[in-house]
């Protein structure tokens, strides 16, 4: 079985791009910390390449960014090459079936602004559609809910 399951960071700005028959593609590269700490007790991280197609491609260039935190699942593929000076070149990369975006866009925007990268996407959005806290039609619920185990029969 081939299967990978990934939680980290981007390393950089995704970029959409097409194939010769219009499939939209990107590749970004993820950083995944080590759950172990080296000699020095700094924890390390690996970069791993990540490949993404079609609606889930354009929906990771549009939303995501520099640093954002996300889950990938997928797969490993590797292949290889002969590089300009006549070696082999070998490589490895996911193929993701799935990118979970794993921050809110507040999370992101904060973020965005500790880094003093400039403004984001949502800085320009209308925020007249968004909900107050005093709107939740659930707030004088109080009450637990109980699901029987035969519901789902």
């Amino acid at each position: 079985m081939n299967r990978v399951c990934l939680v980290g960071r981007l390393t950089a700005k995704p970029e959409l791009r097409y194939t010769n028959s219009n499939l939209p593609v990107t590749r970004f590269s993820l950083a995944v910390n080590r759950t172990f700490s080296n000699n020095n007790g700094q924890r390390e991280a690996d970069f791993i390449n990540i490949v993404v197609w079609r609606k889930q491609a354009e929906n990771v260039c549009n939303f995501l960014d520099k640093g954002s935190l996300v889950s990938i699942e997928g797969r490993i593929q590797t292949g290889s090459y002969d590089g300009q000076d006549g070696q082999k070149r070998y490589t490895f990369e996911v193929v993701a079936d799935s990118v979970q975006f794993l921050e809110s866009r507040g999370q992101s925007q904060a973020r965005m602004a500790s880094t003093n990268n400039g403004p984001t996407p949502y800085d320009y959005q209308d925020n007249t559609n968004n909900v107050s806290v005093n709107d939740d039609p659930f707030a004088d619920f109080g009450d637990s809910v109980s699901i029987d185990d035969n519901f789902l029969d």
